[in-house]
């Protein structure tokens, strides 16, 4: 895997041949790839609940975790760094690998954590692109049994490669799902830097998402620590780019996805966007507990007193997630139907176009926004003119705001056109 020049991760080598059967079979968005619901339907075939939106699942919570640290280490619950302590604990994994701050290569890269100090090392969202191909050569050359974290389609090529080879059926024990909205460029946090007075090489460590008493949870303030130790700051609705549902520097792949919850992981994590717990500065989780191993470890946990959580119904923890839903299940029909019929990805949602126009233009502007990002980003980068990029960018914000709904009442835009339901 390496960085293209978008900073995007691309598969290189013989292997990735469009020849390449096996290649296929791994790619998560390969056609010849089987699709999440076959997957699920194989790993957990005696599911107390079944969800379109969801997936197969036993039990789904909202809280944090009580338990000292978790909570106040992570971006939001600790429910993550939990679960994945608690396997290390129980003696059920030897290692857990994850998204941690590395000085080599990039600012991250998934590693292997055997202490709970380790594991605490690697709590908080990362929004840079980090692959998984080094950590699984670790993995195959240490035995022993593992948890991987990831997005939903980083765990669900885990699951193909578990299909294809043994011993990584043997070892990877346990995934534990990340919901996704898209991934970012590594270019995001090269944005950041821009607008903050400095450049990329002057930065030695990002935080995408500080927590504090005087921010809600929802209210994202990004920091970028410089070589030189001084600390720059700046809230992300105050960046040209800071709104995540516009879709700048989003990974093309994401246009083409259907799983916002990690429906073939054993457990998955989300932010619960939803009040009272958005504005609690303190991060809040929502859970969707898919096997019966994983459902008895939250049961102990609430019952001895370490996990805060309240049991909640599928339409809960959809609602939470409404925008990624609908930018993965109606976007995504709309977008089928720009594809001609030999080209068209195959996917769970069937295309559609029935679609009022304004929702219709709102699908096509953050999908344009997306790919053009990358591309003036790079023009930028090229001609040394960051500005050619933010002003770009600001008036492309503007644009898509004024069409979406923000604050709880419709854009201009929207208003003019009479959009006046929520379509973020």
């Amino acid at each position: 895997m390496t960085f293209d020049r978008y900073g995007q991760y691309k598969p290189q080598g013989a292997f990735t041949s469009k020849r390449s059967t096996r290649f296929a079979q791994l790619c998560p968005f390969s056609p010849s790839a089987r699709n999440e619901d076959d997957i699920s339907a194989e790993r957990l075939p005696a599911s107390t609940n079944s969800d379109n939106r969801l997936g197969r699942f036993e039990a789904a919570y909202v809280g944090a975790v009580v338990e000292p640290d978790f909570r106040s280490n992570g971006s939001s619950g600790g429910m993550v760094s939990w679960v994945a302590a608690e396997l290390l604990r129980r003696g059920l994994v030897d290692g857990i690998a994850h998204a941690k701050p590395s000085g080599e290569g990039g600012f991250f890269r998934y590693s292997i954590s055997r202490s709970l100090d380790e594991l605490h090392a690697g709590a908080k969202s990362r929004y840079y692109p980090v692959e998984l191909s080094e950590v699984l050569d670790q993995i195959r050359a240490t035995p022993g049994r593992y948890a991987v974290v990831g997005v939903p389609c980083f765990i669900k090529a885990v699951h193909l490669l578990r299909e294809q080879d043994e011993l990584f059926r043997t070892r990877i024990a346990f995934t534990l799902g990340l919901f996704c909205g898209h991934m970012k460029s590594a270019r995001l946090v090269e944005s950041f830097a821009w607008q903050t007075e400095t450049t990329i090489d002057a930065v030695s460590r990002p935080e995408y998402r500080l927590k504090g008493p005087e921010r809600p949870a929802n209210w994202y303030t990004a920091q970028l620590t410089l070589n030189n130790g001084e600390v720059r700051q700046k809230d992300w609705f105050y960046l040209a780019d800071g709104d995540w549902g516009a879709g700048f520097f989003q990974n093309s792949a994401c246009n083409w996805c259907d799983d916002v919850l990690a429906e073939t992981a054993d457990i998955s994590f989300g932010d619960a966007w939803v009040e009272p717990y958005s504005s609690d500065w303190r991060g809040t989780n929502v859970a969707v507990v898919r096997s019966p191993l994983m459902l008895e470890m939250i049961e102990a946990g609430i019952a001895e007193g370490r996990l805060d959580l309240k049991a909640v119904d599928a339409d809960y923890i959809a609602n939470t997630q409404a925008a990624g839903l609908r930018q993965r299940r109606e976007g995504l029909a709309y977008r089928l139907t720009w594809q001609k019929n030999g080209l068209r990805p195959r996917k769970r949602v069937a295309p559609s176009a029935d679609l009022p126009f304004p929702r219709k233009l709102i699908y096509r502007l953050r999908y344009d926004i997306s790919a053009w990002s990358h591309r003036l980003f790079w023009l930028s980068r090229q001609w040394k003119q960051p500005q050619l990029y933010l002003r770009w960018a600001r008036a492309s914000l503007q644009l898509y705001q004024g069409l979406s709904y923000g604050r709880g009442r419709p854009g201009v835009w929207a208003r003019k056109l009479g959009l006046t339901k929520r379509n973020d």
